[in-house]
């Protein structure tokens, strides 16, 4: 993928990996609610941030790779290459655990949220960023 900037991945995925971060914790009385895990109020592992960072990384690379694929270098077309993949694939997966394995709506609601804020923000930066 010669048209993928290094640097706009690594930027992508830390500023994902922060707004991921800061979301999370305004949310955090909320998801303790929902959520055994959050409700048991520990502090995370820390190679659970390198597990993050990772996980942001490979999105951040992907996308950028479909921004280059596609062509797609403005933040509008950015912004909507975020939101085709959140629908297509983050909220029909939450929508198949709310289904399938009856995750509560409104975990899966924080859950989209997340991905939304993280794909619209990823996919915009490596669109712009080329």
């Amino acid at each position: 993928m010669p048209d993928v900037n290094l640097l706009a991945v690594i930027v992508a995925t830390v500023v994902a990996f922060v707004l991921s971060s800061t979301y999370y914790i305004a949310l955090g009385d909320r998801l303790a609610t929902v959520s055994e895990a959050a409700a048991a109020g520990e502090q995370p592992p820390p190679w659970t941030i390198a597990a993050e960072l990772s996980r942001s990384l490979v999105v951040a690379a992907v996308v950028a790779g479909l921004a280059s694929q596609t062509r797609t270098d403005e933040w509008t077309g950015g912004a909507l290459l975020g939101l085709a993949l959140w629908v297509g694939f983050p909220l029909v997966l939450w929508a198949g655990a709310m289904l399938h394995e009856r995750a509560p709506w409104t975990l899966a609601a924080i859950h989209a949220g997340d991905w939304l804020i993280k794909l619209l923000v990823i996919a915009v930066i490596v669109s712009v960023w080329r």
